[in-house]
């Protein structure tokens, strides 16, 4: 605080009023202590200025009467000191712009501070969002990565407790060899100290025998009185003898002092060799562990990179993949309504609706057109489109349709059991139309059927005819098919002793299981079918209802499942002919049966005659001379009746089948 002296100048308190009391006080000859104590007494005793006092009180207060709960309390209490600023500044006119300049950049700066503050509380907000939203994300990749982390733990674990183990048998090895190492120095020493010892031995009996040698001859001299030249010069000879067998023998201690016994020397070089060749091997199992560790680590820190990238790959294709589309707006333009929709889309993928909606589309065009062009009567087109100009549109309904192509079927039918001869599906179909309905409306009729089977593809009973009809597929197969059908019907009927329609679950699987060439997963594919329409709690199969058909000729899932298995079945079956005939382009007769005998044993003749003929499109019965690609053979086998007769010689995984 300031206060103006009497001069105008700027004095301070309570640093004016000190030094003023040092001036007056001052004693030369006292000691700094003294004068220290008197400037603290000159202080206290010196009054504030009253101008400070009133501003002091005026700001106790303001700051008294202020509520400093508020969110905005420190905007609250900064007022006071402003007001007390501003009194400030008006007493002090000389000051009063510069201080007024001081108050507006601080004021600005506040203000600028505020603006700042209120622009980053959204972003502090998002901030605080995105934090969480992290967290959350991390916590889910730390969740999923929970299990898989400690299975790592675990096997680390393992191969460090493995490690040890390996360790610990090495330093008992290694302890091991260092006691034989120790043993073999003692027996060395041992060795060495019987050496020395058998020396002085070999040494004391040289000296006892020359003794008892010069006894003898001064004893012999005595007794015979022999020549005394003589016995010198033998004497002589015997002495350079036993000198020479002296060298000898040192020579011979000298060169073999240092050999052990050949059997303690090869069982302990045999003991070494293994317990060397031992620690190698552990070594080496060692070093393998240690690298597959490291490999393990290897691979989980590329696991760990590669799981990052794909949370990135997913959270990016998540933000720009297409939106599925919302099929049910199909329903507010497809005849029928929302039901109707429900019942075409049910179990359907996009694809398969995508079918649906076309299908639909292309009958209410179909419906819309009046006449169809002529095709011509060129010899490339079929018999029973062959016509020139336009051509009639009955407009005929789906179920119309299938009811005149299963007529076709069963008069076509009775026909063949009557001559004993089969017929050309195409050239029966004209005779049909041209019989019931006249030469002249036949075509209208055959042209009206044939757009209809061409446009529905999902119908079995038209989708069916149109392929046999175009030459897409044989009729055999179609024959195959209901003859496969029926036959379980029959099986069934046959195992329902009490002709209530119905059996168990446990029946129904056991009569399943009577297909020796269906797998488990097949057959399970089968139990499910006819159990889709039951509760989890029924256990009765109204096995006649699995058999029949709406009035558009839409068979049950059952039927539709056994159909699906059968075309399934003959591409496994080819696939496999395809794969043990090899990188072969082209194939004869004889190539083709060699094939078909490695993968079905029990095939018998007739039928691999049958198998044969279709491949090559002949009717004799031996086609060695031709030769055709083999793809073209498999195109035909496919579209023809081809089952496997009987079970696999070998279980595996077939490569597809390109020809599908």
């Amino acid at each position: 605080s300031f206060q103006l002296s009497a001069r105008g100048h700027w004095s301070t308190w309570p640093a004016f009023a000190s030094g003023q009391s040092v001036l007056r006080n001052h004693k030369p000859c006292c000691a700094p202590e003294e004068r220290q104590s008197g400037n603290k007494q000159t202080l206290l005793t010196t009054p504030k200025p009253r101008y400070l006092e009133q501003l002091e009180s005026y700001l106790r207060k303001e700051l008294q009467s202020l509520d400093l709960t508020k969110k905005n309390s420190q905007e609250l209490k900064l007022q006071p000191y402003r007001e007390i600023f501003e009194f400030f500044i008006d007493n002090f006119k000389t000051y009063k712009p510069l201080l007024s300049a001081i108050k507006n950049e601080y004021e600005v700066t506040l203000a600028h501070q505020k603006k700042t503050i209120r622009a980053l509380e959204p972003l502090k907000a998002m901030v605080t969002t995105v934090s969480e939203e992290c967290t959350r994300q991390i916590l889910a990749l730390q969740e999923k990565e929970k299990d898989e982390i400690n299975t790592l733990k675990q096997e680390k674990q393992h191969l460090l407790k493995f490690i040890d183990n390996m360790k610990e048998e090495k330093n008992s090895l290694q302890t091991q060899v260092e006691h034989l190492q120790t043993s073999v120095a003692e027996e060395y020493a041992r060795y060495l100290n019987e050496y020395g010892a058998r020396k002085v031995l070999l040494a004391k009996l040289n000296d006892m025998h020359n003794e008892r040698l010069e006894m003898t001859r001064h004893q012999v001299q005595d007794v015979k009185g022999e020549d005394v030249v003589k016995l010198t010069l033998a004497l002589k000879i015997a002495r350079q003898d036993l000198t020479k067998a002296q060298v000898k023998l040192n020579t011979t201690i000298a060169d073999y002092g240092d050999v052990v016994p050949r059997r303690d020397f090869e069982s302990l070089e045999k003991k070494y060799s293994d317990l060397l060749q031992e620690m190698k091997t552990l070594q080496k199992d060692f070093d393998q562990l240690h690298k597959e560790y490291e490999a393990l680590l290897e691979i989980h820190r590329e696991t760990a990179e590669e799981q990052d990238n794909f949370c990135a790959e997913l959270q990016r294709v998540q933000h720009n993949c297409t939106p599925r589309p919302n099929w049910a707006k199909c329903s507010e333009v497809i005849p029928g309504g929302a039901d109707r929709w429900g019942c075409l889309a049910e179990g359907k993928t996009s694809d398969q609706l995508v079918g649906v909606l076309l299908e639909e589309i292309g009958t209410g065009a179909l419906r819309e057109i009046n006449v169809f062009p002529g095709w011509g009567k060129g010899d490339q087109v079929p018999v029973y489109l062959r016509h020139e100009g336009e051509v009639k549109n009955k407009k005929l309904t789906k179920k119309d349709v299938v009811n005149i192509l299963k007529d076709v079927w069963r008069e076509k039918i009775a026909l063949e059991q009557q001559t004993g001869k089969r017929s050309s599906l195409p050239e029966f179909f004209l005779s049909y139309l041209q019989k019931k309905y006249g030469d002249a409306a036949a075509m209208e009729w055959s042209y009206t059927l044939y757009e209809n089977m061409r446009l529905c593809r999902s119908n079995h009973v038209l989708s069916s005819f149109y392929d046999i009809l175009t030459g897409k597929v044989g009729e055999e197969q179609y024959h195959g098919q209901n003859q496969l059908i029926s036959s379980l019907q029959k099986e069934l009927a046959a195992h329902d002793s009490s002709n209530s329609g119905s059996l168990t679950s446990k029946q129904f699987r056991q009569e399943a299981d009577s297909f020796p060439l269906k797998r488990k997963e097949s057959i399970q594919e089968l139990v499910d079918a006819s159990r889709c329409k039951l509760d989890s709690t029924e256990d009765l199969i109204d096995y006649i209802s699995l058999f029949k058909e709406d009035e558009e000729g839409n068979a049950e899932p059952f039927v539709a499942k056994l159909r699906t298995q059968y075309v399934r079945e003959k591409q496994e079956y080819l696939s496999q002919l395809k794969n043990k005939l090899g990188d072969l382009t082209e194939v004869n007769a004889d190539d083709l049966k060699t094939a078909f005998c490695m993968i079905d044993p029990d095939i018998d003749d007739q039928t691999l005659d049958t198998y044969i003929g279709l491949a090559y499109q002949v009717q004799r019965e031996q086609p060695d001379q031709e030769v055709v690609p083999v793809e073209t053979a498999l195109e035909r086998l496919l579209a023809g009746d081809v089952r496997r007769v009987g079970p696999s010689p070998r279980e595996g995984s077939t490569a597809g089948f390109e020809g599908e």
